[in-house]
């Protein structure tokens, strides 16, 4: 008995450290694994975000639009909490699936019709081109682009070709094609182009596609330099980098490139004849 009294506090020593040493061993380990914070602990917010990708232009309606909770301390100046508050509105800016839709990306509450007509700034106007692929750079021109047009026609007073630009920095509103019947009721699609110009730059527009041939060119978005041309011909085009020709920018003309020689040897005389268009490459003879 007088043994297992000095034992006993022993065994009840050992059981209280391993239990304090599981206790502590188990609120370490909580410690070191960072808590997620739940939606309520977080204060979350629902806002409206795109559904789907949306184009400028694009009337919103409930299937293309949806609420996603987001952090209170992150949320987005201009955002809706409600889809309601965006039934009907037009879309000006194009917005990605699962973008927070912003109120400047809208249409003023008064617009509620859709469509290009919708993207077009005060004071100007859209005007559709038919074209090609070739005119569309093979699928390249898309909406939102900005191109420079060009014009080739036919000079009738001087008879002679030219080509002009007439156009730089026009908005691409969008892009599409249409059917249309040749003869013999066969019918293709045309490349159907919609502007954005001015009413004096509209006038030019339509002048320009029924006299002559169209042509884009394709800016950086960021260039908004206006560059003047005087147009070309097909006799300047073709003086291209022609002997003599004076390149445009240039102080002085191009050198002339020195032709053929053919060096005769006839008994003690020697004779060269150098075969180039500058004057001071002639035959000479020497002795």
């Amino acid at each position: 008995m007088g043994k297992w009294k000095a034992v006993l506090p022993i065994m009840v020593a050992i059981v209280i450290a391993l239990v304090g040493s599981l206790l502590t061993y188990k609120w370490a380990r909580e410690q070191a694994i960072p808590k997620q914070p739940t939606l309520v602990e977080s204060e979350a917010t629902p806002i409206a975000v795109a559904a789907v990708d949306l184009a400028w232009g694009t009337q919103l309606t409930s299937d293309k639009v949806k609420l996603v909770p987001y952090l209170k301390n992150s949320l987005p100046p201009g955002h809706f909490s409600s889809l309601s508050a965006l039934e009907n509105r037009v879309a000006v800016l194009p917005v990605k699936q699962d973008e927070p839709i912003l109120e400047s990306r809208l249409a003023p509450v008064s617009m509620a019709t859709g469509g290009v007509s919708a993207v077009i700034k005060a004071g100007h106007r859209a005007l559709a081109v038919k074209g090609d692929n070739v005119l569309g750079l093979s699928g390249l021109i898309r909406p939102g682009n900005r191109v420079d047009i060009l014009v080739s026609y036919e000079d009738q007073l001087h008879q002679k070709e030219v080509t002009k630009v007439v156009l730089e920095n026009i908005l691409v509103l969008a892009t599409g094609s249409e059917v249309t019947e040749k003869d013999g009721g066969k019918t293709q699609p045309v490349d159907v182009y919609t502007l954005e110009v001015t009413p004096e730059d509209g006038e030019k527009l339509a002048l320009i596609a029924t006299q002559g041939k169209l042509h884009f060119a394709l800016r950086n978005a960021m260039d908004t330099d206006t560059i003047l041309t005087k147009g070309a011909t097909m006799s300047e085009a073709l003086a291209s980098f022609r002997s003599g020709h004076v390149v445009q920018g240039a102080t002085k003309s191009a050198p002339v490139r020195k032709g053929l020689s053919v060096e005769t040897i006839r008994g003690t005389k020697v004779s060269k004849e150098d075969f180039s268009n500058d004057p001071t490459h002639r035959a000479e003879k020497e002795k």
